[in-house]
């Protein structure tokens, strides 16, 4: 038994290192795109910073500064030098490190996005279970349907409504999202309420109707017709063997959803004036602000490869069937 143990315990460590040595190699491409790609942006970063009206010698003299003469593999390679050493380089338009930039605003975004999902996971779970126990019956369809309808809202229109309706119509909270500083727990929670409420549906949405479809399976599995002859009510089996098994599904689901809520917090914090790493992002890329651009489109890259990669150590560890596949394949 302890040599079985250890046996799968290596496997899953392999499987884990390998799935990490794919990420980075994933993350060279990555960068090597995103280098390229703004790169090729219109435009001159000399005329950009100086302004239309200045002269070729000056515009030059700003292209050397920032090293933007050489070699584009000169450049690439001391870029990634730099970043990959910590040395990010100074953001070309507002003169400052670009490391604890990107710091603050990424804080500003988990804090969003931690409430967000605080929320969202326990109301997307409970609707979907609920959902799947009625199956067929009024409160399935209303979920269903609620869930249907939330997915197909874009985040820029419910942001509109609830500006609309519960900052100017009624008053109850701010159409900012700019938390003042030194706010406590409930005046940040209450900032924040409208951003929250403008990113669930579609997370709901989806979490809800997969829930759903896991929970209906395990319902109609062998185990649990077995769990409930030998005698053990409905809540107990649905407790310690069905939600169990079915809630496998959403933990990728989740993860996937991370994604989803990079590119959604882009537009939520912009219309919320939210100090977060999508709103940096947006304005790195309408000034271009190359060095700015680059380090944040490579730092969530690299979020959303890790994110993946958890989800899918997490599934393998929890769900024995693919244990076992895992810790097979690698011996």
């Amino acid at each position: 038994m302890i040599a079985v143990g250890r046996s799968a315990g290596s496997g899953i460590l392999r499987y884990a290192l390998r799935r990490i040595a794919v990420m980075l190699v994933l993350l060279v491409v990555v960068s090597l795109l995103i280098f390229g790609m703004v790169e090729i942006l219109p435009g001159d970063v000399g005329n950009l910073i100086l302004g239309q009206y200045a002269t070729e010698a000056n515009v030059e003299l700003v292209r050397e500064r920032l090293g933007l003469d050489r070699a584009l593999s000169t450049r690439y390679l001391d870029w990634m030098g730099g970043f990959l050493t910590g040395d990010w380089g100074d953001s070309w338009r507002l003169g400052i490190p670009i490391a604890p930039l990107i710091a603050t605003r990424l804080y500003n975004s988990m804090v969003l996005a931690g409430v967000a999902f605080a929320f969202i996971i326990p109301v997307s779970i409970v609707a979907g279970v609920v959902s799947a126990l009625k199956k067929d019956r009024l409160t399935d369809r209303v979920i269903n349907g609620v869930s249907v309808v939330s997915i197909t809202i874009p985040e820029f229109v419910s942001s509109m409504f609830l500006i609309l309706f519960f900052s100017l119509l009624l008053p109850w909270f701010p159409s900012s999202a700019m938390v003042p500083e030194g706010a406590g727990p409930l005046t940040t929670l209450r900032y924040l309420v409208l951003p929250i409420i403008a990113i669930s549906p579609v997370l709901i949405g989806y979490i809800a109707r997969t829930v759903r479809a896991s929970m209906i399976t395990e319902l109609g599995a062998d185990y649990t017709r077995t769990a409930i002859l030998k005698g053990l009510g409905q809540r107990t089996v649905i407790r310690r063997h069905v939600l169990r098994n079915a809630l496998l599904p959403a933990i990728t689901v989740i993860a996937n959803q991370i994604a989803w809520l990079v590119g959604g917090l882009v537009v939520i914090e912009n219309v919320f004036n939210y100090p977060g790493i999508g709103q940096l992002l947006l304005q790195a890329a309408l000034v271009q602000d190359v060095p700015l651009l680059e380090a944040i489109v490579l730092i969530l890259a690299a979020i959303l490869m890790l994110s993946n990669l958890a989800a899918d150590l997490v599934y393998t560890l929890l769900n024995p069937r693919v244990r076992a596949q895992v810790a097979g394949g690698a011996t």
